[in-house]
């Protein structure tokens, strides 16, 4: 829950703090703040929990440590990638690719009750599913509106409200 919590509090305070330096809501802004942190954190849990993430992986899969690892390390790039304005649209297209990539590892560790912070077989199991296919859902809508697809910045006489 420390990802989704991070993405709705800190685009929160993002659009407050957006609003009161430009007098105007800048919600798309703000929520490429609130998942660049969001970012930021889950590409961090890949070297904080790399074990558990190893887990989430087939055994069939090979080098799974080094595709943790590099995985947070897109992760954190793609955050840094959506603080950049003339990136974000790039950006955006490719955390889309990358959130539809990892959902059979979301659905493989859930099958087999993997719980990646402690790195044992007694997570959640299947019924995770239930919470978690939709908010790669909600993710990529996230990143679409935001990033790919955001509502025009008013203008006033040319210059940004």
């Amino acid at each position: 829950m420390v990802p989704e919590i991070t993405l709705l509090a800190v685009t929160l305070l993002a659009l407050l703090l957006l609003k009161w330096k430009h007098k105007a809501f800048r919600f798309a802004q703000a929520a490429r703040i609130g998942m660049a942190a969001m970012l930021f954190v889950t590409g961090g849990a890949h070297f904080g929990f790399a074990k558990g993430m190893a887990m989430m992986l087939p055994e069939a899969v090979p080098f799974k440590m080094g595709i943790v690892y590099l995985t947070g390390i897109l992760e954190i790039a793609a955050g840094v990638g959506l603080l950049i304005p003339k990136m974000a649209a790039r950006t955006g297209w490719w955390l889309i690719a990358f959130f539809v990539c990892i959902t059979p590892a979301n659905i493989y560790a859930a099958m087999h009750h993997v719980n990646l912070e402690t790195a044992s077989y007694d997570g959640n199991g299947p019924a995770y599913l239930w919470f978690r296919l939709p908010l790669q859902l909600v993710f990529i809508g996230w990143v679409y509106f935001s990033a790919i697809r955001p509502p025009a910045v008013p203008r006033v006489a040319g210059h940004l409200v």
